[in-house]
């Protein structure tokens, strides 16, 4: 077999990112039946989202995870990155999942990156408005429990999730990154009104938001810029310092169920935080822009390895619960 050149698999990323053209055409899951559109309006704009609720909620106040899409995205298709995992631990685990869909396929993280042409950040969407006014509406409408409302988000979706983490902390119990950090520029302004807790899982190798940090998508051909981030270290030991955790962490190596994969996860803990919160990252060792388990969207040689080794929908539901 033949593999594909490097120019055309960049060319590919380049697209991809400009727009999610070539997202459609990778993007064969299957929609999944049970959940259903919505819609809300937010500064003079209709903001839409997907939304799956357990068939036994029992009229008690359940949580809520929110999941953001990456740029060039839609819920529909975070919804299909994820396989549907989330709604199947909802049906289980009884709480409600929402996809929210960004202002054309974006959200406003933070970045500086008006020349690269996106609404959400040349028009300073309201994003971090948006979000707490979806909770208050969903608490109202589907009997959500305000206490537990968890973020988390892929890519532009992570670095969104990272933003509302530092803005909007009274509305959020916890956070989970995935292959995103923090953009560079929105860094400095965080200033988190209490310890949250913080699960990060990212590849080493994740050639989009780099593991070092610095310009995303770096390798890409010059002319258009997409921002700069924070390395993962560097997002790890804000949080640390911010939730005040102890500064060593317990270190341990989840179990290879893959060996195929090409990927092993390294765990790193930070426990004892400030108020019960902690720090957790997952280090795909050899891993790409992927959701571990998840949907694999465009082809290995684009974004890399996606890990076996751990299912991300699980994890993340489980240190939602804990928290």
């Amino acid at each position: 077999m033949v593999k594909p050149k490097l120019p055309f698999l960049l060319a590919c990323f380049f697209i991809f990112l400009s727009g999610g053209v070539i997202y459609n055409s990778f993007s064969a899951a299957k929609e999944n039946d049970s959940s259903s559109t919505a819609s809300i309006m937010h500064n003079g704009l209709k903001r839409t989202y997907l939304i799956h609720v357990p068939p036994d909620n029992r009229n008690r106040p359940m949580p809520l995870v929110i999941a953001l899409h990456g740029g060039g995205g839609t819920g529909k298709r975070m919804e299909r990155l994820t396989l549907g995992g989330f709604n199947r631990l909802s049906d289980k685990e009884g709480f409600i999942v929402v996809y929210p869909d960004g202002i054309e396929r974006h959200w406003n993280d933070g970045r500086s990156v008006k020349q690269a042409g996106w609404r959400a950040h040349k028009e300073n969407v309201d994003d971090v408005g948006f979000i707490p006014a979806l909770i208050e509406h969903l608490v109202k409408e589907q009997n959500v429990d305000p206490k537990r409302v968890y973020i988390t988000g892929v890519s532009n979706g992570a670095l969104m999730a990272s933003r509302l983490a530092c803005e909007k902390t009274e509305k959020i119990t916890a956070v989970a990154l995935v292959a995103g950090t923090f953009a560079e520029d929105f860094a400095p302004h965080c200033s988190p009104s209490r310890a949250i807790p913080i699960l990060m899982i990212h590849g080493t190798e994740d050639s989009f938001i780099l593991w070092e940090g610095g310009e995303i998508a770096a390798k890409l051909p010059r002319g258009r810029r997409f921002g700069r981030t924070l390395s993962v270290p560097e997002t790890v030991k804000f949080w640390v310092t911010k939730n005040e955790c102890p500064s060593s962490p317990i270190i341990t190596q989840e179990p290879d169920k893959d060996p195929e994969d090409g990927t092993r996860v390294r765990k790193e803990t930070y426990s004892d935080c400030k108020n019960g919160a902690e720090v957790i990252l997952y280090a795909i060792e050899n891993g790409g822009h992927t959701w571990p388990s998840g949907h694999k969207y465009l082809p290995e040689g684009i974004v890399g390895r996606t890990s076996k080794d751990i299912d991300a929908n699980e994890v993340i539901w489980d240190f939602f619960k804990k928290h």
